[in-house]
């Protein structure tokens, strides 16, 4: 037995079996104790040596499958939790991209918010890197459900070892697609040795993560390709807004009593203190006995006040959108609900050409700095667009908007001169699309008009209406510029030919008939301010067209006239129905009749009333018609007669040389900065022959009483109404009323009357105010 196994071969188990002696178990008790030895292995190898090498080799091959998978695991765990990866450098160096980096991440990026604490931040880019961005989504959609993918693509790269050890860091990176990718450009697959741009959507891939098949990577890969190509098409469908038009600039407005009625030089004035309810100060009114057919000042169109015209709201990334009109609040119908149902739909603006599709990224970005108010950084920006892009009109467009903005932030006149530059480059630049050349031109113009240069906003005007001639808004427009310059004849000619195409139209109908009343063509002028008011189209809804077709029923003996008046003060434009002035500062006393004691100006009237005859001896000393310092009164408020006037200080200043005629009444008002200081007042004479009528009328604000002063006055025949109360002057004596509430006037005496008329500001003005009003 021994020679054969000695025979065998030699191998490595059996000299270590010869070498190691043979060790016997040690007797072990067990519970019920009872000695026992442990079964030896040696009679088990000794029978079965060929069963027991071959067992050993496949314990060796699961033994190091094991380690290996373990070292797997492990090492993904310390990468994450070791911080091996700079997750804060992968933020901060994405930043550095010229894009709206926060926006991305809590918007676009709102997929891959993995932890749920909604927005994207270190914490997601670690679970990002440990899991497949499809693994990711999976969860959010069994919890939160299936959201929108996002469009911004996110750059990836992954990070390896190089031979020489090189470890590079991956960089998050957004960059907005503006085309659609193709079939063939969805199958293309990454680029691994480059960087470049990822399919939108993907998150940074796993760094350090378990090994995941490639066949499973593919098919992911391809799929989020296919689901971002669908949301690259609605991006380029999206609708963006047009900019929000912004114009609160607050103009103050000083003109010669020469001017056109319709004339106004805008500037760029501070006037915190004016609590005006009607900003229609930059209006003129010649005299302040308002004429009812004279003809106030019209805004530009559409009216920043008294219209219902919305801003819109701000949009994160946006350049177009649809605009929608707000419900105009001019119909008078007793049912006001029909008028706010009335809406004027306009069309989605389209302001990018083809080009200007493929940076609509860079727009949007430095769009977004205007809305926000930050407009030194938006010139800047669109600044940089304009040299990049020199034939881009939006991105023109955009400087000249942000230019705008800034002008109105700086109050300069020279900053909007340059905007107005601007918008005419942007408007002549060719691709520029029609819906941005109707856009640029009449922001123009309105600026124009706010600027004073009616003539030139005129000329913008006429160009708009030479390339969209069936555009009858632009033609409305038109006849308001033409009414601004005093020129009514052709405003005329304009409203005759939207009437003509648009017989409906609202708000050519009530200037139409506004044109026809300062023709004095009163019972012509009805029909037209009514339906316009009826309408309730945009535009309609002034307390100007209340006011005159109240006026004009009046004179034609219609007591409608007080119903009109009525629903004027209940769309808030008139104080009350007797109060009708246009131009009021909110919280003033009002009442129509005053006392002395109620002024306070009481060393005034006791002035005026002591030196009478002295005031009375000057005026009649050049009250002959040969002296022609007494003009007709021209604001056609007479049904009849004659009525002169003789002013001395016309808003706030002297008039020319009149006071040299009479020097020593100048002198009395010299220190009373009251009087002599009101702009939006006059001092003058009023001469009124027998058999004149005044009209019933208003003034045209409140923010100013008037004293009549009695120098020559008959005995019986001359009277004045204010509201319901009816009063006679005294030789002598002075009457105080606020003639913003509704006066009449009637001379039936057999020889004329004379008065000295002196507006005072109300006293409840501070005088801060009294400063910074502007002159009517």
């Amino acid at each position: 037995m021994e020679e054969t196994v000695m025979e065998e071969p030699i191998c490595e188990e059996a000299i270590l079996a010869e070498e190691i002696p043979e060790v016997k178990p040690t007797a072990v008790v067990n519970k019920n104790g009872v000695k026992a030895e442990a079964a030896t292995a040696s009679g088990g190898v000794a029978s079965g040596g060929g069963g027991a090498a071959s067992g050993f080799s496949g314990t060796k091959i699961f033994t190091w499958f094991m380690v290996l998978a373990l070292l797997g695991v492990w090492s993904s765990v310390a990468v994450v939790w070791l911080d091996l990866v700079d997750y804060d450098n992968v933020i901060a160096r994405a930043k550095e991209f010229p894009f709206n980096f926060s926006e991305v991440l809590q918007g676009k990026l709102s997929a891959y918010d993995a932890d749920g604490d909604g927005d994207f931040d270190v914490e997601d880019a670690k679970v990002l890197l440990d899991e497949s961005p499809g693994e990711v989504a999976s969860k959010k959609n069994r919890t939160k459900g299936v959201k929108e993918r996002p469009v911004s693509l996110v750059q990836k790269e992954a990070k390896e070892e190089s031979a020489v050890e090189e470890q590079t860091e991956p960089i998050v990176e957004e960059v907005i697609q503006t085309t659609e990718g193709t079939e063939e450009e969805e199958q293309l697959p990454p680029n691994p040795s480059q960087e470049q741009q990822a399919p939108e959507g993907e998150s940074p891939d796993a760094v350090g993560t378990p090994e995941k098949s490639e066949d499973a990577t593919e098919e992911a890969f391809e799929g989020k390709l296919a689901v971002e190509a669908e949301a690259a098409v609605q991006v380029e469908e999206t609708a963006v807004p047009l900019p929000p038009i912004s114009d609160d600039f607050v103009p103050d407005d000083s003109r010669d009593e020469a001017t056109q009625p319709y004339e106004e030089s805008k500037q760029f004035t501070d006037r915190p203190g004016s609590q005006e309810t009607r900003e229609a100060e930059a209006e003129s009114v010649p005299e302040p006995e308002a004429n009812v057919e004279s003809v106030p000042e019209l805004e530009a169109v559409p009216q920043l006040k008294d219209e219902a015209v919305p801003e819109l709201k701000e949009e994160p990334v946006a350049v177009e959108e649809e605009t929608t009109q707000e419900d105009s609040e001019g119909n008078a119908e007793d049912q006001p609900e029909d008028m706010l149902k009335y809406k004027a739909k306009k069309k989605k603006p389209k302001l990018l050409n083809k080009f200007e599709k493929t940076i609509k990224t860079e727009i949007d970005a430095a769009e977004k700095l205007r809305k926000k108010g930050k407009v030194e950084e938006a010139v800047r920006a669109f600044d940089t667009l304009v040299q990049q892009y020199p034939q881009s009109p939006r991105c023109r467009y955009g400087k000249a908007l942000a230019e705008d903005d800034l002008a109105e932030k700086m109050r300069s006149n020279d900053m909007l001169q340059k905007a107005l530059s601007t918008y005419k480059e942007a408007s002549e630049l060719p691709n520029a699309t029609p819906d941005l050349i109707k856009a640029t031109l009449k922001k123009r113009a309105e600026r124009q008009q706010f600027l004073g240069r009616m003539r030139g906003a005129l000329a913008t005007l006429e160009k708009l209406v030479q390339i969209f001639p069936e555009d009858v808004a632009l033609k409305n427009d038109l006849g308001v510029a033409h009414l601004l310059i005093g020129d009514n004849k052709s405003a005329k000619r304009v409203y005759e030919e939207v009437l003509a195409i648009a017989p409906s139209n609202g708000f050519a109908k009530v200037h139409y008939g506004f044109i026809l009343k300062s023709e004095n063509k009163i019972a012509e002028s009805i029909p037209f301010l009514r339906d316009g008011l009826e309408s309730g189209d945009p535009g309609t809804d002034d307390g100007r067209f209340y006011f005159h077709l109240g006026d004009a029923l009046q004179r034609m003996g219609d007591d409608s006239a007080y119903k009109w008046y009525e629903r004027g003060h209940q769309r808030g434009h008139f104080a009350s129905v007797w109060q009708r002035s246009l131009y009021n500062v909110d919280g003033l006393k009002a009442q129509p009749w005053w006392t002395p004691k109620d002024t306070g100006y009481m060393d005034l009237v006791k002035t005026l009333e002591r030196n009478w005859r002295t005031i009375r001896d000057e005026a009649l000393s050049v009250i002959d018609k040969s002296t022609g310092l007494f003009v007709p009164e021209e604001e056609n408020l007479r049904e009849k007669g004659e009525w002169g006037q003789f002013t001395l200080w016309q808003q706030g200043k002297k008039a020319g040389e009149s006071c040299h005629s009479v020097p020593k009444t100048c002198g009395l008002l010299e220190r009373y900065p009251e009087a002599t200081g009101c702009k939006r007042g006059q001092i003058k004479f009023s001469v009124m022959q027998p058999g004149t009528h005044v009209w019933p009328h208003t003034g045209p604000t409140n923010c100013r009483l008037r004293m009549h002063l009695g120098l020559v006055i008959p005995k019986t025949g001359c009277k004045i109404r204010c509201t319901n109360d009816t009063r006679a002057w005294e030789e002598g004596k002075v009457l105080i009323f606020d003639d913003s509430f509704e006066h009449e006037v009637w001379q039936d005496a057999d020889s004329y009357r004379l008065i000295f008329i002196v507006d005072v500001w109300h006293p409840e003005l501070t005088q801060y105010q009294r400063q910074t009003l502007s002159p009517i």
